[in-house]
């Protein structure tokens, strides 16, 4: 029987486990990605585990996420990550060389390989034909030193493509339909695999956009073909030694296939508060707009660029639009700054962004109050933008290059100029000086530690009952970002008991300080959660300041992959309800009790919780491997590795 992509690059690099579907498996990685809103705790936990140096073939360091250096947090925190860097040796991307899913496809990815990623948006790899995965921090420093990287095997859903995109549609709507159709939970376990005739019609950096956005559907990863046309990519980034061909086989099977016409696709858009909330534009046309950001790892490739400048050329911004452009990588950048249209962008009165994530994660430039804003970025969650109550549409780079000109957000095929085609460069302008490459010279380097850079916090291990208060219950897609903000609050990120006091705020600002008494107490603490807990971002604090602050468990109907895992890796065991019906019957504050849980998890058996002031039991299952269930009971990956 023939095979797939996943298979055949899956395949390759397994080292632990059968490879069956929904089966636990542990891989080989090749490459690694850390940035400095996840990079400066998992090398903290690096060191907590005793390695020396990365193993991994290449280990890059970017610092694009907290590059507002509002304090000395930030500052302190990207001083540490170049000291570590240099004596580990990783490749240390310095503040202004760009967003690290953009850098590393134009200057890293290789087509074949696997890359482990401490960002929920590393599949952007798979546009180059990569094995590119999220995972949080800890199984990224378990990767760098060598170790495998442990999941479920995933079951390939085909999403075969035909025809050519119209005018003035783009890559933003194939993935805005993807999640018309898949909607944002229900892919835990999936890799989307795309194939079809239309794939030869999509650039890398296209594919790239559509792989970016996988992320908010839930999927393990996604991935395309390596072709010729990925092979132009490389060659134009003087990489060409890098490429292999990639293709499924002519018999490969999968779990489903999916038909996408690409000439159907209308120009879309995700309004609030949700990546899956999607309408054709059209139906949203004439709606005032008051910001429009162009940006963030989903569209701020050459060709977005370019065709925002043809767009903005010659034309002013309306008068009550704020745009803030961010390209990509600073060689975009100065390209567009050779070739013209950076100056047409400025000319138009747009506002010209640093190549980092600023905006995207809320770390400036937000909406005014209750502001209207479109944006090129992945996700539009309720106060991401940095302001609690803005309303962010996500579009096209073309939807948003015209909303910024006429003010309202409109159908970009009635705009009054013909549909600018943009084609990929033979050759991209290739300036490495921003990298710090390893020297063995470096080795010797002192680690620099500002007064913000903690110790990783540990657990102890399981306990043998569960006798604790449900903190909090919460609804349907509680994202990472409800649980530890972004925005300002990242610079905390190395302070873990910091950073902790502002679990849930926005939710319930008492929730950190009532968690911290009942642990100094003794009491366990309990969150309660509907469907797809943990959305968005791999943000392992949404597990470790939780633990810090003494929660020993979850339950919930459901969860998404990367939390689930998270949890996990701190302790924390992810609870779902067998009967969806009894998340119902509890309420916040209910004394939640299980004799003996430790030794049902052991066994592999359900847990069952018992009410107090119901007087009711209700039954407990989990979604975990043995390798995960032993590092619960150990109370952690970090405790489960020291114990081997």
């Amino acid at each position: 029987m023939g095979k797939n992509i996943v298979e055949k690059v899956l395949q390759a690099h397994l080292r632990e486990g059968e490879y069956i579907s929904g089966k636990e498996i542990g891989i080989r990685i090749d490459q690694t990605l850390t940035h400095d809103a996840t990079g400066t705790m998992a090398f903290l936990q690096f060191e907590a585990l005793g390695m020396n140096e990365v193993k991994a073939e290449c280990s890059v360091c970017y610092i694009d996420h907290n590059t507002q250096q509002i304090g000395f947090e930030n500052n302190d925190d990207h001083l540490y990550l170049q000291s570590v860097a240099a004596r580990f040796g990783v490749v240390y991307s310095r503040a202004g060389n760009g967003i690290c899913h953009q850098v590393h496809l134009e200057r890293f990815g290789r087509p074949g390989t696997t890359l482990l990623g401490a960002d929920s948006h590393t599949p952007t790899g798979g546009g180059i034909g990569q094995m590119a995965i999220g995972a949080g921090g800890l199984d990224v420093a378990v990767a760098m030193g060598g170790g495998s990287f442990f999941l479920a095997c995933p079951n390939v859903y085909l999403v075969k493509l035909s025809g050519k995109l119209s005018d003035w549609v783009s890559a933003k709507d194939v993935i805005l339909k993807m999640l018309s159709m898949l909607t944002t939970r229900g892919n835990v376990g999936v890799a989307l695999e795309y194939g079809g005739a239309g794939v030869k019609t999509l650039s890398v950096p296209d594919r790239a956009t559509i792989c970016n956005m996988g992320a908010e559907m839930g999927a393990t990863t996604s991935i395309f073909p390596s072709d010729e046309i990925t092979r132009r990519f490389l060659r134009a980034q003087g990489r060409e030694k890098d490429w292999i061909e990639l293709s499924a086989d002519a018999d490969a099977k999968y779990e489903r296939v999916i038909e996408l016409d690409l000439s159907a696709i209308e120009p879309l858009a995700a309004f609030p508060h949700s990546p899956g909330n999607i309408k054709e534009l059209f139906e949203l046309a004439g709606m005032k707009v008051d910001q429009v950001c162009i940006g963030s790892c989903t569209n701020s490739s050459y060709k977005d660029m370019m065709t925002t400048a043809a767009i903005l050329k010659g034309r002013t911004v309306n008068p009550d639009v704020s745009l803030g452009i961010a390209p990509g990588s600073r060689q975009i950048l100065q390209m567009m700054a050779r070739n013209g249209a950076l100056f047409d962008l400025i000319g138009a009165g747009g506002r010209l962004m640093e190549s980092a994530c600023g905006f995207c994660v809320g770390n400036h430039f937000s909406p005014r109050s209750a502001g209207v804003s479109v944006r090129t970025s992945n996700r539009n969650f309720e106060g991401r933008s940095g302001t609690k109550d803005a309303l962010v549409y996500l579009t096209s780079a073309e939807a948003a290059a015209v909303a910024a000109v006429t003010g309202t957000l409109t159908d970009p095929r009635t705009f009054d100029i013909a549909y600018p085609k943009i084609e990929e460069p033979d050759q991209y302008l290739i300036d490495d000086s921003m990298f710090i490459f390893p020297r063995p010279e470096m080795k010797s380097a002192a680690i620099l530690r500002g007064p913000n850079i903690g110790e990783p916090p540990r657990n102890e291990k399981m306990p043998q009952s569960l006798g604790g208060e449900a903190m909090i219950k919460l609804g349907d897609n509680t994202t990472t970002d409800h649980i530890t903000p972004a925005g300002a609050r990242l610079k905390y990120r190395s302070n873990v008991p910091k950073y902790s006091e502002f679990v849930f705020e926005t939710i319930d600002a008492t929730f950190s300080r009532r968690c911290l008494e009942n642990k100094k107490k003794g009491l366990p603490n309990i969150i309660v959660a509907a469907e797809s807990y943990g959305q968005g971002s791999s943000r392992e604090h949404a597990a470790m300041c939780p633990m810090y602050l003494g929660v020993k468990a979850v339950i919930a109907k459901s969860f998404e992959r990367i939390h689930s895992a998270n949890l996990v890796n701190f302790g924390i065991v992810p609870l779902i309800f067998k009967n969806p019906a009894d998340y119902d019957k509890i309420e916040k504050g209910d004394l939640l009790t299980s004799e003996n849980w430790r030794d049902a998890l052991a066994a592999g058996r359900p847990v069952f919780i018992r009410n107090a002031r119901r007087g009711e039991t209700y039954e407990c299952t989990y979604s975990l491997s043995d390798t995960q269930r032993a590092m619960v009971l150990a109370g952690g990956l970090l405790n489960w590795i020291k114990s081997r």
